[in-house]
């Protein structure tokens, strides 16, 4: 489907209204993450283990929260991996971090070098505008 979207030019006043439209706010964290030599000691086998049996039923104790995973360590020095975590509920991602910090996976197995934090389309509620 094409959509026109119309950018107001700097003499256009900003529109003004408090009343956000109604939609949805999806919040997106990006979590960088390092990984340990604890980890990559661990066989291929013995990580989805992990996974399987940590990681796993964590989410699924949260199925309004999902989560990408993105490998970096060939593109940053920085950190090896971002975990995406995609929501509408602000409760239920800082649950899941809190269960995280609670396992192995935090400190141990990764070290959690920032979270960046961000709302999906902001600028289009804050002006009250179609996103692009």
């Amino acid at each position: 489907m094409l959509r026109t979207v119309r950018f107001m030019t700097s003499d256009e006043a900003v529109p003004t209204s408090t009343e956000a439209p109604a939609r949805h706010v999806n919040h997106v964290f990006f979590m960088l993450v390092r990984t340990t030599p604890t980890w990559l000691a661990l066989t291929p086998t013995e990580r989805f283990a992990f996974l399987g049996e940590v990681i796993a039923p964590i989410l699924g104790r949260h199925p309004d929260v999902s989560m990408r995973f993105f490998d970096s360590e060939a593109f940053h020095a920085g950190y090896s991996d971002v975990v995406m975590w995609e929501t509408e509920t602000l409760l239920s991602y800082q649950a899941i971090v809190e269960e995280l910090r609670e396992t192995s996976f935090w400190g141990h197995y990764f070290e959690v070098v920032d979270i960046v934090a961000s709302i999906e389309n902001a600028y289009a509620r804050h002006y009250a505008v179609d996103a692009l």
